[in-house]
């Protein structure tokens, strides 16, 4: 029975761990918005994820796990597990004199199956 016992234990925790996913994308909660630069929405501007993140993690974009491209009206949307995640997003604003890059981003911490809209503004 001591066995029997260690047995089922052992199936769930296994069970456990592989069924609560968390700081990763794909899942049922979601995070949308516009990336915008004084109001006005960044066409095509790249969102960069980092899981497990709530602090800046820098300029390099392999700094972070994967990326999302924006709309031609800056709308962007990603599909999440719950967990924490730094977005850092960079764009170009042809209204503003060279080099034109603008760039920004913002914590977001996600609960099971939740969906929140976050704009990122974004600054020269």
């Amino acid at each position: 029975m001591n066995s029997t016992l260690k047995l089922i234990i052992g199936i769930s925790l296994i069970i456990g761990l592989f069924s609560c996913k968390k700081n990763q994308t794909g899942g049922k909660g979601s995070v949308k918005g516009v990336v915008e630069h004084h109001g006005k929405a960044i066409a095509d501007a790249y969102v960069y994820i980092k899981f497990n993140a709530t602090e800046f993690p820098g300029d390099d974009y392999t700094n972070y796990n994967t990326y999302v491209k924006a709309d031609a009206n800056g709308n962007y949307s990603i599909a999440f597990y719950k967990g924490s995640y730094y977005l850092y997003a960079k764009g170009y604003d042809m209204d503003i004199p060279y080099p034109f890059e603008v760039k920004g981003g913002l914590s977001v911490s996600l609960r099971n199956k939740e969906n929140l809209t976050k704009n990122i503004s974004v600054t020269e």
